[in-house]
């Protein structure tokens, strides 16, 4: 089975901080990367060390979010590039993967 590979992405932001919308806009209209996600964490800390957390009877609006995406590791390395120029983003890794062809399965 032949692969293709990838470079993955997660940056790390909180729903505060008002960056969700504007990130994801990009990177889908803009950017036109392969793939994304975005993952909303239930607990979690930064940094700064202030544990942001949902319980049942909390309605946060702060909570930990991940937007995940992946491309070609050159067309990965140019929208990162964009991003830290635009986008005021905190924490941001970054690894190679395999993707399968679709319909793998």
């Amino acid at each position: 089975m032949k692969t293709e590979t990838v470079t993955v992405v997660r940056i790390y932001v909180r729903e505060g901080e008002r960056l969700l919308e504007r990130v994801v806009t990009y990177l889908h209209d803009e950017a036109r990367i392969a793939g994304l996600t975005v993952l909303r964490g239930i607990e979690g800390f930064a940094e700064d060390g202030t544990m942001r957390q949902a319980w049942l009877v909390d309605l946060s609006l702060d909570l930990p979010l991940v937007i995940e995406f992946y491309d070609a590791p050159e067309r990965v390395e140019q929208v990162l590039h964009s991003l830290v120029r635009r986008f005021p983003l905190g924490h941001v890794i970054r690894w190679q993967a395999e993707r399968l062809p679709a319909g793998v399965g």
